[in-house]
């Protein structure tokens, strides 16, 4: 008697799919606009309008209000903006980073595991950026040494670990052929198909 082959449960990475492939909406405008609203004010603030007291103190006010605004749309929001379709566990994270060694991750219509937990340090990281640049223009914390070297740390790590993001960003475009990118712009992605993952979509049908 021949033993049935085990079958692999690991999905295949499919690098077969046709750029011209169905394009579904994923990214409504709301995500998009505060994806470019982070970045560009992180990136203004962190450069040119580093020394720049007042103009860098509006951004940062602008960045503190997206930042709410996007909390809110994470509960109430569209299916794939939702942070029950894209906040992991550390097993999940695990599995899908030991994936991506192998050349092996699925393809996510959403955020993939680690996509996500960079999307939270940087609104954790943006977060204490506002908060404590709003301290050091209080009284109570004018000149307090300890809110000034967290709001600089928070700043730099923001700087490391967006270059982080883009990098993984282009690198997971080139292995699924998808500019992820250009989706950010125009909110669509290919459609799912094979071993592609798409929590929202079972989310809304159940």
């Amino acid at each position: 008697m021949t033993s049935r082959p085990t079958a692999d449960a690991t999905p295949r990475l499919d690098r077969s799919a046709p750029p011209e492939a169905q394009r579904v909406k994923v990214w409504d405008p709301l995500v998009r606009v505060f994806h470019w609203t982070l970045a560009l004010g992180c990136i203004t603030n962190l450069t040119v309008l580093r020394d720049a007291e007042a103009p860098h103190r509006y951004v940062g006010y602008a960045v503190a209000t997206a930042l709410v605004v996007r909390l809110l749309w994470g509960v109430i929001g569209t299916p794939h903006a939702r942070f029950a379709d894209f906040v992991t566990t550390p097993r999940r994270l695990l599995g899908y980073l030991k994936a991506l060694l192998r050349g092996r991750e699925p393809r996510y219509i959403g955020h993939n595991p680690a996509g996500a937990v960079m999307m939270l340090a940087l609104m954790g990281l943006g977060a204490t950026c506002a908060a404590t640049g709003w301290m050091m223009g209080l009284d109570a914390f004018w000149g307090d040494r300890r809110v000034e070297a967290i709001h600089e740390v928070a700043a730099n790590l923001i700087l490391v670990m967006a270059v982080v993001h883009v990098l993984a960003a282009l690198v997971e475009s080139w292995r699924h052929r998808e500019n992820l990118v250009g989706a950010m712009i125009t909110g669509l992605k290919r459609a799912p198909s094979g071993d592609d993952v798409d929590h929202a979509a079972l989310t809304h049908r159940g």
